[in-house]
């Protein structure tokens, strides 16, 4: 459908500014670019900090608008609207400076609201690119980007929840949290455009079915 198409891309387009936004507030902290978490970008005081909550909102758009997309498909247009707000919520509750964690610094109550909104939003988007990966209505290769996504997402979110809750703040949890996003951010806009993308003609539809079915001579 021609809304389908639309909304697809603006999702796009939102997470792509949103993502674009966000790098340049983490470039721009002082210091080792592999150090700390990514959220310190938007925290009170650093350079382009209301930027950096700006981007992550833009982004919560882009998963927004491509749970509306993808509606037809339940379960990963509810998990991706609820993906979307809790990033939203993210954005808007910034932690204080460091990121501090539970148990090894004392927090504040928004510290527990961003730390619990990213995580559990993390998970949301995770269950959404299963969601996807496992539906017949969609187009092959959306469903193989998203199981592409999915084997990288849980191993990368899984490793990151254990660095978190056992080591804390440092250059481990740093890379893993941005490849994490890097594969978050990808999936997203790869998946709006292949949405946005004209449906297959009937005869093309054909020949993909008969030629995934086939077995190799």
């Amino acid at each position: 459908m021609i809304r389908d198409r639309l909304l697809a891309a603006g999702s796009g387009l939102a997470a792509l500014v949103g993502a674009l936004i966000m790098l340049v507030a983490l470039i721009a902290l002082p210091g080792p670019w592999l150090v700390g978490y990514v959220s310190e970008a938007g925290t009170t005081g650093q350079p382009f900090a209301v930027a950096y909550r700006c981007g992550v909102i833009l982004l919560a758009a882009g998963a927004g608008l491509l749970a509306m997309a993808l509606r037809r498909i339940p379960a990963a247009g509810a998990l991706l609207g609820l993906a979307a707000v809790l990033a939203a919520t993210s954005g808007a509750v910034p932690c204080s400076s460091g990121c501090p964690l539970p148990p090894f610094e004392p927090t504040t109550v928004a510290d527990v609201v961003h730390a619990a909104a990213s995580i559990v939003g993390m998970i949301s988007l995770a269950a959404a690119m299963v969601a996807v990966a496992a539906t017949r209505v969609l187009r092959p290769a959306t469903r193989r980007l998203a199981t592409c996504s999915a084997a990288l997402t849980v191993p990368l979110g899984g490793y990151l929840g254990l660095t978190m809750l056992f080591v804390g703040r440092g250059g481990s949890s740093a890379l893993s949290e941005r490849l994490l996003l890097v594969v978050a951010v990808s999936w997203l806009i790869g998946t709006a455009l292949l949405t946005n993308l004209p449906p297959a003609t009937p005869r093309a539809a054909t020949v993909a079915r008969r030629s995934s079915g086939s077995s190799p001579g």
